[in-house]
């Protein structure tokens, strides 16, 4: 099973937008996701800063700033 980690901050509307979509992807699949912000980790802030929200699947970046749901759902699925 593959594992979606979504990597963002409090406050951000793409954030929350993002959330949505990953949420009801994986549930849909039955995928695990999990969040982590940025603001408390140094590193990711350093690399994903201007690119916040951004979608890792099993740790490969997938997407960034938007989510598309068909997108996501085909990488989880192959």
């Amino acid at each position: 099973m593959k594992t979606v980690t979504l990597i963002g901050k409090p406050g951000c509307h793409l954030c929350d937008d993002a959330r949505a979509v990953v949420s009801e992807v994986c549930a849909q699949l039955g995928a695990h996701w999990e969040e982590k912000d940025i603001t408390r980790d140094e590193e990711l802030y350093r690399r994903y800063w201007e690119q916040i929200p951004v979608v890792l699947v099993d740790g490969a970046q997938h997407d960034f700033w938007r989510v598309d749901p068909r997108r996501l759902r085909a990488a989880l699925e192959g």
